[in-house]
């Protein structure tokens, strides 16, 4: 007898509808899964048999075919687990039911027949919601539900076990549709654990990090270890605008594929903020794998990606992140196909500015030879750094400043109204361009909206030439300026916009030795 029941799976970021079609025929046991399964599907035959047995149902020795269509699409994870379960009960009449024409159904069987959550159940939801004329719901974990409910327009229905599910498709038993308040969600979840207002002393920094929120400006800070890199890089997500929900879904769509989602937090509604390790490898940091999946310049979309000790990082590593950073995107092409995934980040850099880290400190002594520290300099490329837009240098923290009353320090909530101010007005100007932020503007906008005043050109002019800045350091340099008049309410930039946009680029690392 041939069943048919709906399932799905992901691809990149977006989700597919896959029809299970279930043969059971006369003849020796044998059961076969088809359809470019991986092996994870493939292993599904046992943890299937099992599951059936343990729910209290007959399994007949019987040749069972399972082909996942469309054939032309690889199907990966355990998802599908619960689909096929089915499709073998509805095969063998031990189930009858209307109702699983109208449900994509998910979920990984356990050998006793709970079900056990699964990766990428957002996208999915949201294909299910574009099919509503066929579908008109998911079945899906209990685990998973939070994630799903947060689609309108579809009926979410959370199971914990196979027999749950049968006695729900047979009629047997009602399970109301998980309903989610996204407004409320918003509400719990985006609040930071951190502030600015606990960053004593960094005026500098503090500004130019402000710089660098309301115009998305990627920022490098140099200085030695203990002067609060760190710490204020932690801060910045903090002073970013407020996600919109486009962004959290967007964001939590690659957190749910990656399978980072927390069970009970059904949208990521606060800018993620990604550290990884300096020992990372180029893959996992853009993404990849045999079958494709996001790296951590992914997982920081809509957020700040935070290097610490830069120039530790492999040089392969730091190259790779040239093409994501201009084009807000990572393509990762394998012989199977190629996959798109998103990468606006705000990219935050630390690094110390030479070996021992105490080059240029007030007290302790550099034991660096001018050699060393060139070597070491030598491993962040021209290239790299044009891309960083601000530059600036992180001193180490005075006493005084370590005494200073951390309640007269301005908080992340003060520098976040002057930011969603910049962006607002920015958002006016460049919203038919399909960009938000002066840090994406292309060298048309540049020339259109960053025209100054004849003694500011000769002020960069001057500049440039002592400074031997790059083209693209000429265009960046003249964002930041425009960034900066934003922040201050004004149309025109000024010369002291200009001047002040030049002293964080001057930190080139030519100029550090």
């Amino acid at each position: 007898m041939l069943a048919q029941v709906f399932s799905a799976t992901i691809y990149g970021i977006d989700g597919y509808i896959i029809k299970v079609e279930t043969d059971i025929s006369a003849g020796m046991f044998s059961f076969s899964i088809v359809g470019l399964p991986d092996t994870a599907v493939k292993e599904a035959r046992e943890r299937v048999v099992a599951a059936i047995r343990n729910s209290g149902f007959d399994f007949y020795p019987r040749r069972i075919i399972v082909n996942l269509a469309p054939a032309d699409i690889k199907k990966e994870g355990v998802g599908f687990d619960l689909a096929i379960a089915i499709g073998i009960l509805i095969a063998t009449n031990q189930l009858k039911s209307e109702k699983v024409k109208r449900y994509a159904i998910l979920g990984e069987l356990a050998l006793d027949g709970t079900v056990n959550i699964v990766k990428g159940v957002l996208p999915i939801a949201i294909e299910v919601a574009k099919r509503s004329g066929e579908l008109s719901g998911i079945i899906l974990p209990d685990g998973n539900k939070n994630e799903a409910a947060i689609v309108e327009g579809i009926e979410v229905i959370p199971v914990k076990s196979l027999l749950e599910a049968v006695k729900f498709l047979s009629g047997e038993i009602d399970i109301p549709p998980v309903k989610a308040n996204v407004e409320e969600i918003f509400k719990t979840h985006s609040k930071y654990d951190v502030d600015f207002s606990e960053v004593k002393g960094q005026h500098f920094a503090k500004r130019a990090i402000t710089i660098a929120a309301a115009g998305a400006h990627n920022i490098l800070m140099i200085g030695p270890p203990g002067a609060g890199k760190t710490m204020l890089a932690k801060r910045i997500p903090t002073i970013l605008p407020t996600m919109t929900l486009s962004e959290a879904i967007e964001t939590t769509k690659i957190y749910s594929i990656a399978g980072l989602m927390e069970n009970n937090k059904g949208l990521i509604s606060t800018r993620p903020f990604r550290a990884p390790h300096h020992t990372i490898s180029d893959v996992a940091l853009i993404g990849g794998g045999t079958y494709p999946k996001p790296g951590e310049i992914s997982l920081a979309h809509n957020g700040v990606l935070f290097l610490d000790e830069l120039l530790e990082f492999h040089r392969d590593v730091l190259e790779s992140l040239r093409q994501p950073l201009e084009e807000g995107k990572v393509v990762i092409s394998r012989a199977t196909g190629s996959v798109t995934y998103p990468a606006k980040f705000m990219l935050v850099c630390a690094m110390n500015p030479c070996p021992c880290g105490y080059y240029g400190h007030p007290v302790k002594e550099c034991k660096c030879t001018p050699f060393q520290i060139q070597k070491y300099l030598s491993k962040l490329s021209g290239p790299l750094l044009d891309r960083i837009d601000i530059q600036i240098e992180v001193p180490a923290v005075k006493i005084s400043d370590l005494h200073a009353d951390i309640s007269k320090s301005e908080t992340s909530a003060e520098i976040l109204a002057r930011v969603e101010l910049a962006r607002e007005i920015q958002y006016k100007r460049l919203k038919d361009y399909g960009i938000l932020c002066n840090a994406h503007m292309s060298a048309k906008l540049v020339k259109q909206f960053c025209k100054i005043s004849s003694d500011a050109e000769r002020l960069l002019e001057t500049a440039i030439d002592k400074l031997g800045f790059s083209t693209r350091a000429y265009e960046r340099i003249l964002k930041i300026s425009r960034t900066i008049a934003d922040l201050e309410g004004r149309e025109n930039i000024e010369t002291k916009d200009v001047a002040e946009a030049i002293q964080y680029r001057h930190l080139d690392k030519r100029e550090l030795i």
